[in-house]
């Protein structure tokens, strides 16, 4: 296993607690895979924990302190590395997210996060939230924006998606909403920032009915994949599972229309709602 890149600690408390642990670790003379054996973890897991891409929980903190007699560090400094402006069950897929190298995401229902404008966000945020304050609906649209500014980098990450069909015809917000929404995915793909298909409703059954799928990849930590639902998320880091939802995917892209068809839908879908938004 590559071992993790030197990290700077000022960058985020849970940066700092990664590079505390790796170096502690190293210290006591234990390998990721000894350190998380008694952990119940995997090797894969502790090296992630080292490169800053999954969150310290505070069951795994008191019990390295007991394992690496660290006097209490790690659970003291646990509670700050662990906040976050995001629901907790999508916390750590999004702190991932953002040091990811490569995503790929198969989403069902809904334009990715990272691809949705302001008004199809809030449009989305008010359905899951019907009777939320407004202020409440703004702090969560203006996180999730934020996290689409991951895309103003020209390279990093790599962003791969497969829009259902669904996506497309949900009119989500109206009309107008939509031919916006889906114009700012087309122009993404035409500045060949983001690599979308589009899996239409002829392809009929296929790998991932029973909901979505993200797979990320690290330049220096393994490959993750997150499983979300209502209210729920994980990330799964066993490399056979890891496996499965890669090929899960890699059967749903072959499924798909090809890029060039995709932009093409998408952009004629568009101008369809933008008609539909003047009449």
């Amino acid at each position: 296993m590559p071992g993790p890149k030197p990290l700077d600690p000022s960058s985020s408390p849970r940066a700092m607690l990664g590079a505390e642990l790796r170096h502690k670790r190293e210290e006591a003379g234990l390998t990721q895979e000894e350190l998380g054996r008694p952990l119940f973890v995997s090797g894969s897991f502790i090296g992630q924990l080292e490169a800053g891409t999954r969150r310290m929980q505070l069951e795994y903190a008191v019990k390295i302190d007991e394992i690496l007699g660290t006097d209490g560090y790690f659970t003291r400094n646990c509670e700050a590395a662990t906040k976050s402006k995001y629901p907790d069950h999508f916390a750590e897929a999004a702190e991932a997210e953002a040091v990811a190298a490569t995503i790929k995401e198969y989403a069902p229902q809904l334009i990715p996060g990272l691809l949705q404008t302001e008004a199809y966000a809030w449009a989305v945020c008010r359905a899951y939230q019907p009777t939320a304050p407004e202020a409440e609906i703004g702090e969560t649209v203006t996180a999730r924006l934020e996290r689409a500014l991951l895309l103003d980098h020209p390279t990093t990450p790599m962003l791969w998606v497969v829009l259902d069909e669904a996506v497309l015809r949900r009119k989500t917000g109206g009309p107008a909403v939509m031919a916006k929404a889906l114009r700012h995915v087309a122009e993404l793909i035409r500045r060949h920032r983001v690599i979308v298909q589009v899996l239409p409703f002829s392809a009929g059954d296929h790998a991932s009915m029973n909901g979505s799928v993200k797979l990320m990849a690290f330049k220096d930590a393994p490959p993750v994949a997150y499983l979300q639902s209502l209210g729920t998320g994980c990330l799964q880091d066993e490399p056979a599972t890891v496996a499965r939802h890669e090929l899960t995917y890699d059967l749903i892209g072959a499924s798909a229309l090809s890029p060039q068809d995709s932009l093409a839908l998408i952009e004629s879908v568009a101008e369809d709602y933008a008609h539909e938004d003047q009449r």
